[in-house]
């Protein structure tokens, strides 16, 4: 799990290019709640695809595992 320091810096990282982004959808004409939403399914969706490579990858170790106790 990440420490506090180095999330927020990543979210300082991340915060200009967001606003940009949001800013773009704006002048584009999207209504505010609609890119709202638009954010969360993505940020959503992206939530969800690190997940299942970490239980993947955790999965994989664990058979990994133990297949040495086997052994």
């Amino acid at each position: 799990m990440a420490d506090r320091e180095t999330s927020e810096t990543c979210r300082e990282a991340l915060s200009e290019p967001f606003g940009a982004l949001v800013e773009k959808a704006v002048s584009s004409g999207w209504p505010e709640h609609e890119i709202a939403l638009a954010l969360t399914e993505l940020a959503e969706a992206y939530v969800v695809k690190v997940s299942a490579r970490i239980i993947i990858e955790g999965s994989l170790q664990s058979q990994l595992a133990s297949e040495r106790l086997k052994n």
